[in-house]
């Protein structure tokens, strides 16, 4: 039965397995909890 599911059935299932919704704040959080947020760096003056 599997192979008879569209690419997009297919991507709907897995979204739906991991909890993904169209609210970009709660994206937002739960992509925070997986990567740390990127730091500036300052140039090195001598």
């Amino acid at each position: 039965m599997d192979n008879e599911k569209s690419q997009l059935d297919k991507f709907k299932n897995a979204a739906r397995e991991l909890e993904c919704d169209d609210d970009e704040q709660r994206f937002k959080e739960r992509l925070g909890k997986l990567v740390k947020p990127e730091t500036k760096k300052e140039p090195k003056t001598r």
